[in-house]
């Protein structure tokens, strides 16, 4: 008999998955957690495993037991190229998912800076651009990001428009829905600073089609 479907808010253990931008890897851990596997879920970060155990201290745990729950875990995974890459360019997805992108070294300077903002609409673009490739049909991309300022000047929105992409619900995230699921800064090299958790305050669930 066929598995029966489990859900975790907006994903459900018969969608195939896209994560990228992890970071110790603990959201793509609660999914595979609440679903029982993680078959259907591929899980990608930025960094180099040796750069992940460098900056968090439980990412090779969580990418430890995602790999016993079935999971495809790739690293060095750029949201600009990963639509032509041989391992993730010729499938397709029915949720991709980037939660609270972020450009990190790319930049210097205050996030409410022109450089940051500009910095951060460089990666959401090429991000969108790429996975608007990679979703079947009725897949949805999904981008959880702050609501406040200076974050809502990077205008999400208004990069989805321009890459063909339709707003189709816009959902308050909670992290309590997401049992273990700690969102880290990841913005350094050291593991003091890019395991240390920053404050979510308002944010959202952006899906767009």
């Amino acid at each position: 008999m066929e598995d029966s479907e489990k859900r975790l808010r907006h994903y459900s253990s018969k969608h195939e998955i896209l994560l990228v931008g992890e970071g110790d890897f603990s959201f793509s851990l609660c999914l595979a957690s609440a679903f029982g596997s993680a078959t259907n879920i591929t899980a990608t970060s930025l960094d180099s495993e040796d750069e992940l155990c460098t900056k968090y201290m439980d990412a090779m745990d969580n990418v430890s037991i995602l790999k016993r729950y079935g999971c495809n875990v790739q690293h060095e995974v750029d949201v600009h190229t990963m639509s032509f890459d041989n391992n993730l360019g010729l499938r397709r997805f029915d949720r991709i998912v980037f939660n609270f992108p972020h450009a990190g070294s790319r930049f210097f300077g205050r996030e409410s800076s022109e450089t940051a903002i500009e910095s951060h609409r460089v990666l959401v673009q090429g991000f969108l651009e790429n996975a608007k490739e990679m979703l079947k049909e009725n897949g949805e991309i999904h981008i959880t990001h702050k609501t406040t300022y200076p974050f809502s000047d990077w205008r999400i929105k208004t990069l989805a428009k321009k890459e063909g992409l339709k707003l189709v619900q816009e959902s308050e995230f909670e992290l309590s829905h997401y049992p273990g699921y700690t969102n880290k800064r990841g913005s350094s090299g050291r593991r003091r600073k890019s395991d240390d958790y920053f404050p979510l305050g308002e944010c959202s669930t952006l899906m767009f089609k």
